[in-house]
């Protein structure tokens, strides 16, 4: 009879338990089309992006996103990192929660470093180096909104 009620309660918490991972998630149709971005792996220490027609569209535009700092540097205030759809506690080589789509800020002034999500606003750019070795995607010249 224990085992009989312990399982319904063993399946709830790991439902709400995935639940929660996916509720700190940032969605947005922006993000939408940057998770379109395919890495192929050249050799094993060259990768190159493929960015699809939506993505490409998109170069040189400002843009605006929401998302989740993690840091590339030490620091308070930081004026180049990656924005993140998951918080840097759910990042795969930091937390428990696969990859996630990230891209690379660099900002016109430096800012706060937050736990909170931040909206950045900036110019779209591809990088067509190296993707092994290099961020595909970036925001330059960004500026944080309020």
């Amino acid at each position: 009879m224990k085992k009989l009620t312990i399982i319904p309660i063993l399946l709830l918490i790991s439902y709400f338990s995935k639940a929660q991972h996916t509720a700190d998630m940032i969605k947005s149709p922006v993000w939408d089309v940057i998770g379109t971005l395919k890495i192929n792996k050249v050799t094993t220490d060259k990768q190159v992006a493929v960015f699809s027609a939506q993505i490409k569209s998109m170069e040189n535009k400002r843009v605006t996103l929401q998302g989740y700092m993690i840091p590339i540097e030490e620091g308070i205030k930081h004026k180049r990192f990656l924005l993140s759809t998951l918080p840097v506690n759910q990042c795969y080589y930091c937390g428990k929660n696969g990859v996630p789509i990230m891209i690379e800020i660099e900002m016109e002034t430096p800012i706060d470093f937050s736990y909170k999500p931040i909206e950045i606003s900036g110019i779209f750019k591809l990088n067509y180096k190296n993707a092994a070795e290099n961020i595909p995607i970036w925001l330059i010249n960004a500026t944080q909104e309020d």
